[in-house]
């Protein structure tokens, strides 16, 4: 009767032994499974990576790779076809970084668009013109006079305006706008347009604008155009020592970070701007019909070395792209709708 107990306990104890072995190699197999999975997916995401890099021809394909994924693809070597990538919905959605790359990769026409020019920043919704040679960020437009630039610290860092129509005026946001050129590789188009419908343009390299913590601080490059170097303040040195908006950071009414001492030069000239003490441009200012005014300050839309101070622009529009892109450039003087 002993010897039969223990054989049944020595039975029931190698069952026990075998179970647990089971169970560990289930365990083993269901680790490998998610293991093949998640590597299945960076697989997936890297290879819409790699799709996605071509359409901004980022490089060109190479013929034997392609030659060899087209061999995979027949019947005759029983391979599995190639897995499925995944949309561009959801967290995989693609933004281009600015308009120069969504009109490198698809050339639509001109209109709004969302853009993620950093990893860091969330996509926020721009003007692209597509004419002028294509891919153009609109940051700023005046073209009727509805749109009050007359505004506090908040709406120049926020953006504000209407973005609608091509016919709709608007300042982008100074957060927008140190994202798109924070880097200084970039071209800045300037374009004005009289009141007699005339029109004239001015293009700056390595244009950039600093973060918040610099108020927004402007630096720019070389000059190049028609409407003259109102930027840097002119021929003359005295002006330009005054006037000169290079390295000078943003100001507005409840702000005043400019270097005239005796006020603020964004209350009397009625808009946000790179002030100095104060301007020789600014596109910011108070829009006044018909061109000549008179005020107590020259507050108005101006470009001082083109129709001077005391003249109000009807019209302008101020665009980036990046430098690199200049090659397709067909300078010149480009629409402003």
């Amino acid at each position: 009767m002993s010897q039969l107990v223990f054989i049944l306990v020595f039975h029931a104890l190698t069952f026990l032994q075998i179970s647990a072995e089971e169970e560990c190699q289930v365990s083993e197999v269901l680790k490998l499974k998610e293991e093949i999975r998640k590597l299945n997916n960076k697989l997936l995401i890297g290879e819409w990576k790699v799709m996605h890099l071509r359409n901004h021809r980022r490089f060109k394909p190479i013929p034997n790779l392609e030659l060899s994924l087209e061999h995979k693809k027949t019947p005759e070597n029983n391979t599995e076809p190639s897995p499925t990538l995944p949309s561009t919905g959801g967290s995989l959605l693609v933004h281009d970084k600015d308009c120069s790359e969504l009109y490198d990769r698809l050339k639509p026409g001109s209109g709004f668009y969302k853009i993620k020019p950093k990893l860091s920043v969330e996509p926020f919704l721009v003007y692209c013109e597509m004419e002028d040679g294509g891919g153009w960020t609109v940051i700023q437009k005046r073209i009727s006079g509805k749109v009050d630039f007359d505004r506090k610290w908040e709406d120049y860092k926020n953006g504000f305006g209407d973005f609608q129509s091509s016919k709709d005026e608007f300042w982008l946001g100074n957060d927008h706008i140190h994202a798109l050129l924070n880097d200084g590789e970039n071209v800045m188009k300037i374009e004005l347009m009289d009141w007699k419908g005339e029109r004239s343009y001015a293009m700056y390299d390595n244009f950039r604008v600093s973060d918040e913590k610099d108020k927004y601080r402007l630096h720019y490059g070389m000059y190049s155009g028609q409407a003259g170097d109102a930027l840097s303040g002119g021929a003359n040195m005295v002006e330009q020592w005054s006037a000169s908006h290079n390295g000078m950071q943003f100001s507005t009414r409840d702000q005043d970070h400019d270097r005239y001492l005796q006020g603020n030069c964004a209350v009397e000239n009625r808009g946000g701007w790179w002030y100095n003490r104060c301007h020789a441009a600014n596109l910011n200012g108070r829009f006044y019909r018909g061109g000549e005014y008179k005020a107590k300050h020259d507050n108005g839309v101006v470009w001082g070395t083109w129709r001077g101070l005391w003249y109000s622009l009807r019209r302008t529009a101020m665009k980036v792209r990046p430098s690199s892109y200049m090659d397709n450039l067909g300078s010149g003087v480009g629409p402003i709708e």
